[in-house]
């Protein structure tokens, strides 16, 4: 089966394809970098990288191009009372979103891009919408005329023919079905940054950001556009319309939008106490790889409710994959080949397969990854696993980190390093043939004491980090 993806535009799950070629154009709404992103914006992101990780390993090549929103109201609000240039402010949070992506093990798109390095292309494509009759100015703002697209409300599928005409907005954000004209240019105001350009002075409102982006990095038509489903309306709806004004063709072909987090079934707010961001749940413990695996594990298009109980069950199920991955790697097996056991992982194969290919359904990947692993366990525990059984049971294993990413342990700041662990192991070795228990007693503790396990098994030492 070929991946399936669900297209917001259509409201329906439809065969994933690029329009030429083999290169996916893809774009995705980035961060707008007033503050530290929190474990709901990651869930979004998480999303991003599966699916980024799921089209190449469906035969895809990527050209991906994220955004950063540098320059917005509650930005522009935060830097001037901070007394801070735009770039000053934002540069601070842009590097946070870029360390937290790289400690998440998020792939890095082909091409970030901040919108403040393409405000002249905006003033340049506002101009031409302008010509064409698509705008109207009021105090020095420019406002797009949704009127004069009749297709508005096509993504959204929301009803706007009861409209008032020439009603507009100027905030960047508003109420979902409160369709207003919207800002293309604002004027500038005092003490807030404007740029000089061929519409005069003043500043982009966001919706015209990621259009003028996306077109300067992939042309005119996207083949995918993804975001959270807040993003549908009226951001991505905003999009569409002032695109396909600008260029009279289709703005993108799929629209994928991933669902909310909610915390203990809330609604995440500071007001709550139930924000968090990243380092909050590290400075609690948590590994990153926790993190991404309970992100990653309910499919994007279902809530997530994220609970410190969800992460401990997450911490569990990752120390269950990196066990079992231990065991096929270090344990001493008769020759020869399971058939049955053989058959039971190519079905995993193609099972965890078919559940990625189902509109990215890890709960059905992930199920198929767990069902081998119980009964590979078992026939590791009768003696019935054979050599001949370890290539493909271990390429199941690769095929799953290369979407989830998680079998590998982080290395804190100061951690041991794999190499000093097998020197210590070394020593503890030599101390138990020399018989000197006390020793290796004490190499032992000393791995405990700087967060290395270990395990002796009739096939030797095994090790983990806690």
């Amino acid at each position: 089966m070929p991946l399936q993806l669900h297209n917001t535009l259509t409201q329906r799950v439809e065969p994933f394809h690029p329009l030429s070629d083999n290169t996916v154009k893809m774009y995705t709404c980035g961060p707008t970098v007033y503050d530290f992103a929190h474990i709901g914006n990651f869930r979004t992101f998480v999303f991003y990288d599966l699916l980024r990780r799921w089209l190449r390993a469906s035969g895809f090549q990527l050209n991906h191009v994220m955004n950063i929103t540098d320059v917005d109201d509650k930005i522009i609000r935060n830097a001037v009372a901070q007394g801070k240039s735009l770039r000053d402010y934002t540069d601070n949070f842009t590097q946070a979103f870029l360390d937290d992506c790289g400690t998440l093990r998020l792939e890095r798109p082909e091409h970030i891009v901040r919108a403040t390095d393409h405000i002249n292309e905006m003033a340049e494509s506002i101009a031409k919408l302008e010509a064409d009759g698509f705008t109207y100015r009021s105090d020095g703002s420019v406002y797009f005329r949704i009127a004069k697209f009749a297709e508005y409300g096509k993504l959204s599928h929301n009803d706007f023919s009861g409209m008032v005409a020439g009603a507009r907005v100027d905030v960047d954000e508003y109420e979902k079905a409160d369709a207003r004209d919207f800002a293309l240019w604002k004027a500038p105001k005092e003490g807030e940054p404007n740029w000089e350009t061929c519409i005069g002075p003043g500043r982009p409102g966001w919706h015209i950001e990621c259009s003028v982006m996306a077109y300067h990095y992939l042309g005119a038509t996207l083949d995918l556009h993804a975001g959270g489903v807040d993003l549908i309306f009226p951001h991505h709806e905003n999009e569409i319309a002032q695109s396909e004004a600008l260029t009279g063709k289709p703005f993108a072909t799929f629209w994928v939008h991933s669902e909310f987090l909610l915390v203990d079934g809330q609604k995440m707010s500071k007001s709550l106490g139930n924000f968090y961001t990243l380092r909050d749940l590290f400075g609690r413990g948590f590994t990153p790889e926790s993190v991404r695996y309970l992100l990653a594990s309910v499919p994007y298009r279902k809530g997530l409710n994220f609970t410190f109980d969800g992460l401990t069950s997450a911490k569990t199920a990752i120390d269950r994959l990196r066990n079992f991955k231990l065991r096929l790697e270090t344990a001493k097996l008769a020759d020869g080949l399971n058939e049955e056991l053989e058959a039971k992982a190519n079905t995993a194969h193609l099972n965890f397969r078919a559940g990625m290919d189902d509109d990215l359904n890890t709960a059905e990947a992930l199920g198929a990854v767990f069902e081998f692993l119980r009964d590979a366990n078992v026939a590791l525990d009768a003696g019935t696993f054979a050599e001949g059984n370890r290539a493909r049971a271990l390429e199941l294993m690769v095929l799953f980190d290369s979407v989830f990413e998680v079998l590998t342990p982080s290395e804190a700041a100061g951690a041991i390093s794999a190499d000093d662990v097998e020197t210590l192991i070394a020593a503890r070795t030599a101390a138990k043939k020399s018989r000197d228990f006390a020793r290796a007693d004490q190499l032992r503790n000393e791995l405990l004491e700087k967060g290395v396990i270990l395990e002796d098994t009739k096939d030797g030492v095994r090790w983990k980090r806690k």
